[in-house]
């Protein structure tokens, strides 16, 4: 395996999670950027791939707000409190990386009942009728991938969004 395919594996969830503080939460143009600045890598062959890479997403994402509007004076990475630095985008990108890699480790059920009432605010109610199956089978399900995050705890970002303590 190539040292980009090595880069790729280890950095692109992080890296696109990281353009999205930049580019308002657009997965379609952070994961753009991403692979846009990963042709690049592999056509220089960098020496510290973290290094350049994280540095060529974040001046391509403020090359993008520039181009689509030239006025805009608010180039920093943004969170749900507002502007962050550039470091602590990148440190939160990786932390929201493990933590969607622990959703996405979840059994595929569990993780359905997780993601729409965490995410999607669906009521217990809404998600059973979704996935068509019970309200009780639903708050098992989310009781057991909380359960499961909890224990993951120490490894992964807490995101207000999901609750999970």
């Amino acid at each position: 395996m190539s040292s980009v395919e090595q880069a790729f594996q280890k950095y692109y969830r992080p890296l696109c999670l990281y353009a999205m503080h930049y580019l308002g939460g657009d997965v379609d143009r952070a994961e753009d950027v991403v692979q846009d600045c990963f042709v690049k890598l592999w056509q220089k062959e960098a020496a510290n791939d973290k290094s350049f890479l994280f540095t060529a997403v974040r001046n391509a994402c403020i090359d993008q707000l520039r181009r689509n509007d030239p006025l805009c004076h608010d180039l920093q990475p943004q969170d749900l409190d507002g502007t962050i630095t550039d470091s602590a985008a990148q440190d939160q990108s990786f932390l929201e990386a493990r933590l969607w890699q622990a959703i996405d480790d979840l059994p595929a059920r569990q993780r359905q009942a997780l993601l729409l009432c965490k995410r999607d605010g669906k009521t217990y109610r809404e998600a059973a009728e979704l996935m068509d199956i019970s309200e009780k089978t639903v708050e098992h399900l989310l009781g057991n991938a909380l359960k499961h995050l909890r224990h993951r705890k120490a490894d992964i970002y807490y995101l207000p969004l999901l609750a999970l303590a």
